[in-house]
């Protein structure tokens, strides 16, 4: 079994201590993040997050414009590419963290985003992500991220019209993500390609060590955690 966490983290700009407690309470394999820092010695923030959830830095942060993945020691990286996107004049830069890993005998490609604010170009870097999860040739792959955008919208339907939903598959916990103090809407997501199994999907609540109040001064979203079963490759 694969877990993997997607969680928009603000740059770390809230409560580190209660963010990091959430994410070991979470116990991931894979953690895809969204505003990751980005900043003056972004790196250094990055590592002492590494340091107090005991994971590893994968591949993103800065040179992706926010998007970054973080793993366990039970991940073997094969590669990575971080990738910026076309960008709309007087809207942010934005960008994919992509991996592909070995876990527990299994060959994923990974791929944490962070989608626009504006319509159109969100639904356009849907259609590259789905482009760029072909890309990783791998024979299955995880997408997951902050995409600004709810089940009905045009970016979200387009990548759930391609992808699971592991959410729509498998709930559990609770389902919205936005935001921690008034949870109304779904924004945040993880999506699989044909093969993987999802075991279940959602807010994670009720784990050993997960505290409300964390979830509520850790960050401006709440994570979304999914179990997952991914054949083995040879």
């Amino acid at each position: 079994m694969l877990r993997v966490l997607s969680y928009n983290v603000r740059s770390l700009r809230d409560d580190r201590a209660a963010l990091a407690r959430v994410i070991r309470a979470c116990a991931p394999d894979v953690v895809f993040v969204q505003e990751a820092p980005r900043f003056f010695r972004w790196r250094k923030s990055v590592a002492k997050l590494c340091r107090a959830t005991d994971l590893v830095y994968v591949t993103g942060g800065a040179t992706a414009a926010g998007p970054m993945i973080l793993s366990s020691l039970r991940a073997h990286v094969e590669r990575t590419e971080d990738v910026l996107l076309p960008r709309t004049p007087g809207l942010h830069q934005r960008g994919f963290a992509t991996a592909v890993v070995r876990i527990g005998g299994a060959r994923i490609g990974l791929l944490s985003c962070h989608l626009s604010l504006q319509a159109d170009e969100r639904y356009a870097q849907a259609g590259l992500l789905l482009e760029r999860l072909r890309a990783l040739d791998t024979p299955y792959a995880v997408a997951a991220g902050d995409l600004n955008d709810r089940p009905d919208g045009r970016a979200f339907r387009r990548l759930a019209g391609s992808l699971t939903d592991a959410w729509a598959a498998a709930p559990w916990g609770g389902e919205y993500t936005s935001t921690p103090h008034d949870p109304h809407q779904r924004i945040d997501a993880v999506f699989t390609t044909d093969g993987v199994e999802v075991l279940g999907c959602g807010v994670p609540r009720d784990l050993p060590g997960l505290g409300h109040g964390d979830l509520l001064a850790a960050t401006d979203h709440l994570p979304v955690l999914a179990a997952l079963r991914v054949p083995t490759t040879a």
